[in-house]
């Protein structure tokens, strides 16, 4: 080693516990980054590679039935490269050993397993063979979920008549990637809702389809326009029930992962940033106060021929020393982090083969980053400290400026004891330091009270949900709208305590150039099971006529109340109607257009038409009504709100709360390290002052009281400051979670504020308490010595 670098080591060594401390937070910072963009990078990479090869479609439609020449019509549109036609139907399945059905998609494969769009890839068993109407294919997670493998059997309802299927199979899709079945449902429920893969002539014999198809996708040429394939495509389908083409960001698998994607990739920016900027500034604190003591050494080293060059390489190596070991650390960690979040992320989602991908430019990037970061916080000392002249370093600082404080001016001196007073003219005399650290730790109470933001808006968000708007225990949907009389056969059925209809109409909702394909849901004006609230949690009552939107719904579409909307419906005759927005609602989850049924009957112009109804139900009774439910051949599909919620706590929510965790943990480390340098800063700037007290005949206890007297009304100064920066960047990540499929309320509670303040007087305590023992042991004689 060189002079510098023996120096570099005990500069090191000597401020060990603040340096730790810094890089802490740096590798908190780093750790973050690696974790979100490797997750990034590996969901993105296997995404993109499964789409390619196994044929993601592009456009997809659907339709009530059309016959097989029509494709050759479909596929004359310019810009279309492939389309395949198919039959996907939704049916009652019986898993054996278990009371409640589920709900199974049937989709259609040719007799002879060949390339096709939204190809399928078998993880275990064997293609279905030509001819066997009973061989079934079924979905991964539908599988795990049941405990269902291959050979065993299920019973399914197919258009009226009971079938036992065999298991062949096990395979997934790009088009399922997240299994979901849709329908103002966005959690997946694997044990209830799975797909079903069965011979494409098998199922156009049992429902009526022979030469002739219900749905179709396509591939687009690389010069296409879309939204003009989309319209050719509608205009040809609509004289067949065409229920409305959509590109595939539409397509609800791909959106949620894509949206998965997105939120990672903004993960990987916001947080890394917001803790490499705190490390940036602890690292500006601690170099200044080091320049500063250094003042004649800067000196004598200029004088023996040091160039600045040299010297200001030196701090900045003090730096990097610093970084690169943060750097070092998060890294690990973030690889270990992403590692896990993968794992997380190929439990959620069904992917061929799903690795975690390290890229060694996303470690390159943190490495960077944190250089820069350190670099960004130690260049104004740095530059500090290679302009200082060697004739003026070598004297010591000016003493500072004292005069009468505020308190002493305004004659409360005699309030105050001695020991506070001097206190109070610390703080008054170096307000730019103060505020500083006032700064600082505010930064780490706002980001600890921002992490505890998140559980509890989740916690909110399936109170509001699951508890408040939906009350039902069981929702049925028929497999195509029923009578009137339907409604008073449901509540005859074993076991229902009540029942409410509601009719469902698939649409689009137009109002300028906005639109949005969504269903038009009508309900029972004075419904109890399922009730649109308003912001405080108040029920809205739907007016006899009118629509009432969800409120993301309307800024989707740029509308008001009083507004006229023109809705297009995409099914039957496809009426285009118009109607006003009559009403907000405020739902956390999915989205919403409310209608009272009989206007919603109106609007269509038919009898009192349903497509199914929300069931309350006994208990005791739910296994003969579940019984009762596998036998009617009307039902298509059947969901209960405890498997929705239990569904989103196990997979949204669980992902969720762990990320909270991450979050809480990393601004403990913050708050600590952040709390411990203000105060540790402030005893090496002070410690000859304490010393010549102790001198002067203040006990141990009395300067303890003057130093973490001084850091205690900081933290208290600072504490309010971090609960209302805390509470902007709450509402930063409300409206950054503002979506469709969820939206996180700005709901920060009492406890969240009584957790941060908890936490922050811990970790104040904590170095306090590392603090007072370095009092205690103050080598008096060493600090007294005289620098100059």
């Amino acid at each position: 080693m060189n002079c510098l670098d023996r120096k570099l080591w005990r500069d090191l060594l000597r401020q060990w516990g603040q340096l730790i401390a810094i890089a802490l937070v740096v590798s908190c910072g780093i750790a973050s980054f690696v974790m979100s963009a490797s997750a990034y990078d590996s969901l993105k990479l296997t995404q993109t590679a499964y789409y390619d090869r196994y044929r993601f479609a592009e456009v997809f439609a659907s339709l009530k039935r059309a016959p097989e020449s029509l494709r050759d019509r479909i596929a004359e549109i310019p810009g279309v490269a492939q389309t395949q036609t198919r039959i996907v139907v939704d049916v009652i399945v019986s898993i054996p050993e278990k009371v409640q059905p589920a709900t199974g998609r049937m989709i259609s494969l040719p007799s002879v397993q060949n390339p096709m769009l939204n190809d399928i890839y078998i993880r275990r068993g064997r293609y279905i063979e030509a001819g066997k109407a009973d061989e079934v294919l079924i979905s991964e997670a539908f599988a795990e979920a049941n405990h269902l493998d291959l050979g065993d059997t299920l019973g399914a309802v197919i258009n009226g008549r009971w079938q036992k299927l065999r298991i062949v199979g096990i395979a997934i899709s790009p088009e399922y990637v997240y299994e979901i079945r849709g329908g103002g449902s966005l959690s997946p429920d694997n044990e209830r809702f799975g797909i079903l893969w069965i011979e494409r002539e098998a199922l156009a014999n049992a429902f009526n389809m022979d030469g002739a198809f219900n749905n179709v996708t396509l591939t687009l040429s690389r010069d296409a326009k879309e939204e003009y394939v989309i319209d050719r495509l509608d205009r040809i389908i609509e004289p067949y029930g065409g229920l409305g083409a959509y590109p595939r960001a539409d397509q609800l698998s791909n959106y949620i992962v894509s949206n998965e994607i997105k939120e990672l990739e903004n993960m990987a920016t916001v947080i890394p940033t917001l803790f490499l900027a705190i490390a940036a500034f602890l690292l500006n604190v601690v170099l200044s106060r080091l320049i500063a003591t250094q003042r004649e050494q800067i000196a004598i080293l200029k004088a023996f021929g040091y160039t600045k060059a040299a010297i200001g390489f030196h701090y900045l190596k003090f730096v990097m020393a610093i970084v690169l070991c943060g750097a070092t650390l998060g890294t690990i960690l973030g690889l270990w982090m992403g590692n896990g979040l993968t794992g997380i992320y190929a439990d959620l989602f069904s992917f061929p083969l799903f690795r975690y991908n390290a890229d060694w430019r996303v470690v390159f990037s943190a490495i960077c980053i944190s250089i820069l970061g350190g670099v960004i916080g130690g260049l104004k000392s740095v530059y500090k400290a290679v302009s200082l002249p060697p004739a003026v370093a070598m004297r010591p600082e000016p003493p500072p400026e004292f005069k009468p404080t505020l308190v002493e001016r305004w004659g409360l001196q005699k309030l105050f004891s001695p020991a506070g007073r001097i206190i109070l003219r610390n703080l008054e005399r170096k307000p730019i330091q103060a505020s500083l650290s006032i700064l600082g730790i505010a930064l780490a109470v706002a980001i600890l009270l921002t992490g505890r933001y998140f559980e509890d808006a989740i916690t909110h968000l399936v109170e509001v949900q699951f508890r408040h708007v939906q009350r039902e225990d069981l929702t049925i949907v028929f497999n195509e709208p029923r009578p009137a009389r339907t409604r008073y056969e449901v509540a005859q059925l074993p076991g229902v305590i009540r029942s409410e209809v509601f009719r469902s109409v698939p649409a689009k909702l137009r109002y300028e150039h906005y639109q949005h394909r969504i269903g038009l849901t009508g309900i029972q004006a004075n419904g109890e099971l399922l009730r649109p609230i308003d912001r405080d949690l108040n029920r809205v009552n739907l007016p006899p006529d009118g629509v009432v939107l969800t409120k993301k719904l309307a800024e989707i579409l740029h509308v008001k109340p009083g507004d006229l909307l023109t809705v297009e419906v995409l099914e039957a005759d496809r009426p285009v109607r118009s109607i006003r927005v009559v009403g907000l609602v405020d739902e956390l989850m999915g989205l919403s257009a409310y209608m009272e049924i009989n206007a919603l009957n109106r609007l269509m112009r038919e009898g009192q038409t349903i497509s199914g109804a929300y069931l309350s139900v006994d208990a005791n009774l739910a296994d003969k009504l579940y019984t009762r439910l596998k036998e009617i051949p009307a039902i298509a599909a059947f969901t209960t709100r405890q498997a929705a919620l239990d569904s989103f706590n196990e997979m949204s929510g669980r992902n969720m709360r762990i990320m909270t965790l991450v979050l809480v943990t990393f601004a403990s480390i913050i708050t600590f390290s952040v709390v411990y340098n203000s105060a540790r800063i402030a005893l090496s700037e002070r410690s000859r002052e304490l010393a010549s007290l102790r001198i002067l005949g203040f006990t141990k206890g009395e300067i303890a009281f003057i130093l973490l007297g001084e850091q205690a009304i900081l933290i208290l100064l600072a504490i309010p400051i971090g609960f209302a920066l805390g509470y902007s960047f709450a509402a930063f990540m409300s409206a950054a979670y503002n979506q469709e499929l969820f939206r996180l309320p700005l709901i920060v509670t009492k406890s969240a504020y009584a957790f941060t303040f908890l936490v922050t007087l811990i970790t104040a305590f904590i170095s306090g308490f590392i603090i007072r023992r370095q009092l205690n042991n103050l080598d008096l004689i060493a600090v007294l010595k005289t620098r100059e």
